[in-house]
């Protein structure tokens, strides 16, 4: 189904549109460099043939993206699970809205779930400031995604809120496609998952109702995320130290674009995707009559304690908890094999940032990663009712 034109600049491409972008694509030194940067052995003419003769965006990700993600998930994870997903009714469109950890993988890794089970995968909201040469553009719109425009003036950020808002409706009402958006602009570094606000005000634009029917029109299912390992840790740590020492300091363009590539080809062990209920159950229980204001801070709280209940949480973070706050109070859910596999793991990340000599830096670091790797204890802790 073909979108009205307002639509024409953020949506993923029409089927119809497939084999002329692909055409341009392999033909992109950039692409096939990063091709053969992800695919060590990939005979990269043969491949192009592969993705000459493909006609659509489903034939893309069943038979391409499907086999990639599946070799990825064998060399960076120890396993791949998923959790309540024969919860989700196939004859329904959700906005599937998670914690975001990585880039690349948190939406691409829920899609490989989604196949395996028989349920069809979702559109993939990705913010232009990632899209850091057209040909990347031009790759995720194929591979079924749309485009969140950031860094606006205060009434181009109005607009750009109206057009996405009216997008996902039209995505899932109209479409009858499920989608997938982060809780919040950028990963929480800290893996302090919070769901902003202004997401759900933006998502409540489009629509005839109120805040309350329209949220409900999109169908919203908190998806909980736990990597095992962040790749990316010993970096969002940096960034704490950078922004530390220079509270105006700003990633790079090819700084986003070297997380995409550790975040990619790191190690994660285990990682898990929980599925909660959908939480057009817990929006009818709000009071109308309460201003809207009060509504909107409700909502994101609904959304957080779905997420933070699932997390599964694993040895490290444990270990994480006690080494930050040294009460040992789990000692009793880890070994001691465990507890200096996570230590070693934790100075091993830290060894990758050789430019950092300074003993109170490096302390900070560590600091930092043990904070990531708490977080989820904690907040999972508060949202079950108990002492954090």
């Amino acid at each position: 189904m073909e979108c009205p034109k307002e639509f024409d600049d953020i949506r993923p491409f029409y089927d119809r549109e497939f084999h002329d972008k692909m055409k341009i694509l392999v033909k992109e030194p950039k692409f096939e460099h990063a091709v053969r940067y992800v695919m060590r052995d990939v005979d990269y003419d043969a491949f192009c043939q592969q993705l000459l003769a493909l006609n659509n965006k489903k034939d893309f990700q069943l038979l391409i993206m499907r086999s990639f993600l599946e070799g990825l998930t064998k060399k960076t994870t120890k396993s791949l699970t998923g959790g309540n997903f024969e919860s989700l009714d196939k004859t329904k469109n959700y906005t599937f809205m998670s914690n975001h950890r990585d880039i690349v993988l948190d939406a691409s890794l829920l899609n490989l779930l989604l196949i395996d089970q028989g349920i069809n995968t979702s559109e993939i909201a990705i913010g232009n400031n990632l899209l850091i040469f057209d040909w990347i553009a031009d790759l995720v719109r194929l591979n079924k995604s749309f485009i969140v425009k950031r860094n606006l003036g205060v009434r181009q950020t109005f607009e750009a809120a109206r057009q996405l808002s009216g997008y996902i409706h039209f995505a899932i009402t109209q479409k009858k496609e499920s989608i997938w958006i982060a809780q919040r602009e950028g990963r929480a570094k800290d893996s302090d998952d919070r769901t902003q606000e202004s997401l759900i005000k933006m998502l409540g634009l489009a629509g005839e109702g109120d805040l309350i029917d329209n949220l409900k029109e999109i169908n919203i299912v908190p998806v909980t995320i736990s990597y095992e390992y962040d790749p990316c840790d010993y970096l969002k740590a940096y960034e704490f130290l950078c922004k530390r020492d220079n509270p105006d300091f700003k990633k790079t363009q090819e700084d986003d674009l070297h997380s995409m590539e550790i975040g990619l080809l790191g190690f994660k062990g285990n990682v898990h995707f929980q599925i909660s209920p959908c939480i057009n159950d817990e929006l009818d229980k709000l009071d109308r009559t309460e201003e809207k204001t009060e509504i909107l801070a409700r909502i994101p709280q609904i959304i957080d304690k779905s997420i933070h209940s699932n997390y599964k949480i694993y040895p490290g973070n444990y270990v994480a908890y006690d080494m930050l706050y040294p009460k040992n109070r789990f000692a009793d859910r880890y070994t001691r094999d465990e507890q200096q596999t996570f230590i070693e793991y934790l100075h091993a990340q830290l060894d990758k940032l050789p430019n950092v000599t300074k003993s109170e830096d490096r302390e900070f670091l560590e600091k930092c990663i043990l904070t990531m790797y708490s977080n989820p204890l904690k907040n999972q802790l508060i949202a079950l009712g108990q002492e954090a």
